[in-house]
């Protein structure tokens, strides 16, 4: 069996890391990507609650982050 641990240790880092950001829709962005690493993690892992928690995150940060700000 393979250690995968790291790819978790990466999309933990890269998650954390988004917060760094300013501007919403790049927070978003990364906080997807970081999802993705996570969906990658548990389905090596074979954790399909890890799977499905950061499927719904990715699908909700990529949405938002093309969304326009409100203007007031």
């Amino acid at each position: 069996m393979r250690d995968w641990t790291w790819i978790g240790w990466v999309a933990t880092a890269i998650f954390a890391s988004s917060y760094l950001f300013k501007e919403p829709g790049a927070l978003r962005r990364v906080q997807a990507f970081g999802a993705i690493l996570w969906i990658a993690y548990g389905i090596l892992i074979h954790a399909l609650p890890v799977v499905v928690a950061n499927a719904i995150v990715a699908v909700i940060a990529i949405a938002s982050s093309f969304r326009r700000p409100a203007t007031r």
